[in-house]
């Protein structure tokens, strides 16, 4: 899809390191800078971020499908309210709320970095969260369209105003859903 990756699987997009694993399906854990977790938050297989993404040999921040940042994880849990407990218990504050339709978003900053945090507004069963997508800013979104062709979907206005956004298609062959952001 255009990222460029290094021997080891790291990926260096902005200041923050991705580590792509063969045999994994979707995202399936991160690190945070300064928090301690114990290991999970509400289900999120979670670690304690150790030193610079530089600093494990991470490649260059260009990439040739334009990005160079993540500007948004996206996590879904069944129990929004408990999902935020849980987050806040490691020192994370949420910013912001949105209910559109029979969906509530919580955003929280992590760093540089947006978590939104997606489900019910009521409580809808008692499972864990689950980590489910990923958004990255690119140079130029129309670029970008022309580099991923008929990978991505149509380019359109976004939530923030100004800003414009498509996503991988599921044809795309990726477990994690995927959208690119100007």
């Amino acid at each position: 899809m255009g990222f460029t990756v290094d021997a080891a699987g790291n990926c260096l997009i902005g200041d923050v390191r991705l580590v792509v694993e063969g045999g994994h399906q979707g995202l399936c854990a991160w690190s945070l800078d300064g928090v301690d977790s114990g290991g999970s938050i509400d289900g999120l297989a979670s670690h304690r971020a150790v030193g610079a993404p530089h600093a494990a040999g991470a490649v260059g921040r260009a990439h040739p499908n334009g990005v160079v940042a993540i500007d948004h994880v996206v996590v879904t849990s069944p129990d929004p309210a408990r999902t935020v407990d849980a987050l806040q218990a490691v020192g994370l504050e949420p910013r912001r709320t949105r209910d559109h339709g029979t969906m509530r978003q919580i955003f929280f900053r992590l760093g540089p970095v947006i978590l939104e945090l997606v489900g019910p507004p009521a409580p809808d069963g008692d499972g864990p969260a689950r980590f489910w997508g990923i958004a990255f800013t690119v140079t130029d979104l129309d670029a970008t369209a022309r580099y991923l062709g008929d990978r991505l979907g149509t380019v359109k206005d976004a939530v923030q105003p100004g800003r414009r956004i498509a996503s991988l298609r599921n044809e795309a062959g990726l477990a994690v859903p995927i959208a690119f952001m100007s």
